[in-house]
């Protein structure tokens, strides 16, 4: 109106949503590959997408490097699994150089374990000092019918290799219905025994996987009340921005998270995006939200058309998700898999 120049795109600084809450938390799929074919996350006939659909790791590197030019601090890369990615470490050192400048306070990874023993060593060589193990079961059989294939001995070497290391390690568990949710005791005083937190999680809607959600499903409000009745659980103050909701277990001394899309809405202080494989950028885990960034990232040498791309997105991030379990379709909420969409 003025006649002078719309201001350009904001390459640094912090990203604010319509809601005031600052994205600082990137969570990345460098894949969308796995080795195993746990059934409620995806099929056992998955189809993949083709390679030349994904991102580049330089280009991947680009990506995360503008987003923490833009205030994000923590950066989690993700699957699919992660390190079945080729060359994946060489993104891992690549990005540690802003650990070395402070640009960026964490790099971490979520993994199913089994290809930790090759890489714990050179993940904490590249700055990493924690990973999340993705574990549901300590019974071999159990794990081979919920992975389809898994080997439980690998993931468990692959824990004990992250720990010599001297990686800091949570297990992730989702809650499963007549699976393991008589299990969960034993799994939890297992891991707070090695110093290990547990995290539990509800079954999230996402993606056809040939099975129904609701012969999945069991609330962690039932789980937890379960828990109270042999165990003293004390809520603690932790703020990390995230999605669980932790306890002190005093009979173990570990910490016990509670991640509940489903009885929950744990949306209110959420500081995080994802980005897929693909570059298509998802402010919102819940919802069929998505922004290519692959365009733009590969329109221009700088990165002015990717930050108006990034604001714009983030301009548009909701509120919160919307996650139902569709009892009378028996459809998922949100169509893509949990392995596209970066955890």
């Amino acid at each position: 109106m003025n006649g002078l120049p719309a201001p350009l795109p904001s390459l640094s600084g912090p990203m604010t949503d319509p809601f005031g809450r600052t994205i600082s938390y990137l969570r990345v799929s460098v894949t969308d590959r796995c080795d195993l074919r746990c059934f409620y996350c995806m099929s056992e006939d998955m189809t993949f997408l083709p390679k030349s659909d994904l991102l580049t790791l330089e280009e991947l590197d680009r990506l995360c490097s503008a987003f923490i030019a833009k205030g994000v601090g923590k950066l989690r890369l993700t699957g699919g699994e992660p390190l079945v990615r080729r060359n994946v470490m060489s993104l891992v050192r690549s990005l540690s150089r802003h650990l070395e400048t402070g640009a960026l306070r964490e790099l971490t990874l979520t993994t199913n374990g089994s290809q930790l023993a090759r890489f714990a060593t050179e993940l904490r060589d590249h700055g990493v000092r924690r990973v999340n193990v993705s574990l549901d079961t300590l019974d071999a059989e159990k794990f081979r019918a919920i992975t389809r294939w898994g080997d439980l001995d690998k993931v468990m070497a692959g824990i004990e290799a992250a720990r010599s290391a001297g990686l800091a390690v949570k297990i992730n568990a989702v809650a499963l219905k007549n699976l393991n949710e008589d299990e969960i005791p034993s799994l939890m005083e297992w891991a707070h025994g090695k110093g290990m937190a547990l995290t539990l999680i509800e079954v999230m809607p996402m993606g056809e996987i040939g099975e129904g959600r609701i012969d999945q499903y069991v609330p962690l409000s039932l789980v937890r009340a379960r828990l109270a009745k042999h165990y003293t659980l004390t809520d603690l103050d932790d703020n990390t921005g995230g999605p669980a909701r932790y306890v002190r277990v005093s009979e173990t001394g570990g910490k016990l998270g509670f991640i509940t899309p489903m009885t929950h809405n744990f949306c209110e202080s959420c500081n995080r995006v994802r980005i897929t494989c693909t570059g298509t950028l998802h402010t919102c885990l819940g919802q069929e939200d998505a922004s290519d960034l692959r365009k733009p990232l590969r329109a221009s040498a700088d990165d002015e058309l990717l930050a108006a791309a990034i604001d714009r997105a983030i301009s548009g991030k909701p509120r919160g998700h919307d996650f139902i379990i569709d009892r009378r379709h028996n459809r998922p909420s949100v169509s893509r898999h949990m392995s596209v969409t970066g955890g």
